[in-house]
């Protein structure tokens, strides 16, 4: 990744994005968005709520949900979502399926230490 500024990680977050939809395509699986922009007062509430963190990358765009189906079917588990997640961090991202939390719907680009 060649600029390290929030800009630059941006542009290199959606980039990282870009290829695992076609990725995930190539592989049949089908994707649909899920929040990649939160509020300060949104992630305020799902800390307070035991829901997320209060510095949640979703705040600086550097983080998505997705919706992973296979077969036309949601998926919703860690293991499910492991080749995907495994794609991610060969990208250089960060999987919330690895979080001691786990949360298999989350992709992010760690920033000043936050993932």
């Amino acid at each position: 990744m060649p600029n390290t500024t929030l800009r630059g990680k941006q542009s290199h977050f959606m980039w990282m994005l870009g290829q695992l939809i076609v990725w995930a395509y190539e592989h049949g699986y089908e994707l649909t968005g899920g929040e990649l922009q939160r509020s300060n007062e949104q992630a305020l509430h799902n800390y307070l709520t035991g829901a997320g963190i209060i510095h949640s990358l979703h705040i600086l765009k550097l983080a998505i949900d997705i919706n992973l189906f296979f077969h036309g079917e949601l998926q919703s588990t860690v293991e499910q979502y492991r080749p995907l997640g495994e794609y991610w961090e060969s990208l250089g991202g960060s999987w919330g399926g690895r979080f001691s939390k786990p949360d298999a719907y989350h992709f992010s680009l760690e920033h000043d230490g936050v993932r």
